[in-house]
């Protein structure tokens, strides 16, 4: 757990509106920390961890809070996807820290297995985060599998079909035949969802053990030719293209820096000039998308 910071006191340094703008936001229910509408003063948040709108737009760290960043990692086995392992096991950010990595506060999206290897994003980006990993995106993610077994046609069929697991049915958005051989053989397969061993409890359903298993793609970004171990920084059309996949929206940051969200007065019209945290409000008020 990061420092902790009231509420009402990172929107103000956020560019948002003052302190005492910022309060009324929170009174007039306008904004929310990870999707919960906060009305109570005196409310605290972990910026490293929480995401937090107003009117429904993600609000874009403090300035001095450094860029946003995004790292594609080719996560080797034997790293746990998490920033911080209670345990003392290696993480995918001290692995990315100690190869060169940028110093900021990284948090992985998503997880992959301990003995699970590919594609990992890790990113300050809370929105981005939020949005690739929320069921209801649906974002799909690609995992080439190989597997011990007799890989049989019925088997392909019950796993595009759906197999019941503990945790309810599943099944593969996508399934593709890569190779088979005298032992078992190597699968393409999507999910459109990401529940704990997913890929290996559906095989393990059809009488198919997993040997290995790397996620290939996640969205519209691609593994490529990154070997176990490598990561680099995602370019800006990457970032984009994650976007849209997801939804997310772009993190709102003040003309200015102060000022990006006018509050109301008490009748509910949009504050006007010479009132709090109106001042540099470029015009009118950000629509949901």
């Amino acid at each position: 757990m990061g420092e902790r910071v009231r509420l009402h006191k990172w929107l103000a340094q956020a560019g948002v509106a003052s302190r005492r703008a910022s309060e009324a936001l929170i009174r007039q229910g306008r904004v929310a920390v990870n999707g919960q509408t906060v009305t109570a003063m005196g409310w605290s948040i972990d910026p490293g961890r929480d995401r937090v709108t107003v009117d429904g737009r993600p609000v874009a760290p403090p300035p001095g809070a450094g860029e946003m960043v995004y790292i594609l990692l080719h996560k080797p086995r034997g790293l746990v996807s998490t920033a911080r392992d209670e345990r003392g096991r290696p993480t995918v950010v001290d692995w990315v820290r100690s190869r060169g990595g940028p110093g900021v506060r990284l948090f992985p999206v998503g997880r992959l297995d301990l003995d699970s290897e590919g594609l990992l994003l890790l990113t300050n980006d809370g929105e981005l985060a939020y949005a690739l990993t929320h069921p209801s995106r649906q974002v799909p993610k690609t995992y080439r599998v190989t597997v011990r077994g007799a890989i049989t046609d019925e088997a392909l069929q019950r796993l595009r079909q759906g197999v019941e697991l503990e945790d309810g049915r599943a099944r593969a958005s996508s399934l593709r035949l890569i190779r088979r051989s005298p032992d078992g053989g190597e699968l393409a397969i999507t999910l459109h969802e990401g529940r704990k061993r997913q890929v290996r409890r559906m095989c393990q359903s059809v009488g198919l053990a997993v040997r290995r298993l790397v996620r290939v793609r996640l969205g519209p970004l691609d593994l490529g030719t990154l070997a176990p171990g490598q990561w680099r920084h995602l370019g800006p059309d990457e970032v984009a293209r994650l976007r849209r996949a997801s939804g997310a929206r772009e993190p709102f940051t003040a003309p200015g820096g102060r000022g990006s969200i006018p509050p109301k007065t008490q009748d509910g019209r949009t504050a006007g000039d010479g009132e709090p945290g109106a001042r540099d409000w470029p015009g009118r008020r950000p629509q949901a998308r």
